[in-house]
């Protein structure tokens, strides 16, 4: 009888359940998806900030609604300051060839505030067919305030 090769699939084991479980618990910890974000805000749900940290002028293409446009190089503690110590910061750029959302994750977590990251960005919103608002950013100010 012939011997098997394992397949590309097989050929590393998989975890068992317990590790499985506890690195896909952690992972979520880290990440949500566009699909959760669209659901939250549709339902009025929306206990997070979402921030968009791509430039003002892709923003103006199109953006998740009601996302707030603060460029992951412009993350400082002042632009910070009109949201609450605890609240929860959901990042997205364009997707998943962009690391903006990991640079901005990065800063906000080294200033303290919590982070998850929208896998996919704004490409993976729009190929969910989620609509995009158009328009001028909704920015955070110098002094922390939005305009």
């Amino acid at each position: 009888m012939p011997t098997l090769t394992p397949s590309p699939v097989t050929g590393i084991a998989a975890a068992d359940p317990a590790t499985a479980l506890d690195h896909f618990e952690k992972l979520l910890a880290f990440e949500t998806d566009c699909w959760d974000v669209h659901a939250a805000l549709n339902a009025g749900q929306q206990d997070f900030v979402v921030l968009d940290v791509r430039s003002p002028e892709a923003y103006r293409q199109g953006h998740v609604p009601g996302a707030v446009n603060l460029p992951h190089g412009r993350i400082v503690e002042s632009a910070l300051s009109h949201f609450p110590e605890d609240a929860l910061f959901v990042l997205y750029c364009s997707g998943p060839h962009c690391n903006g959302a990991d640079r901005a994750a990065v800063q906000l977590s080294r200033l303290g505030r919590k982070v998850k990251k929208m896998l996919g960005g704004i490409h993976g919103w729009r190929l969910e067919g989620f609509a995009t608002s158009t328009g001028e950013p909704r920015e955070v100010a110098k002094g922390g305030s939005l305009s």
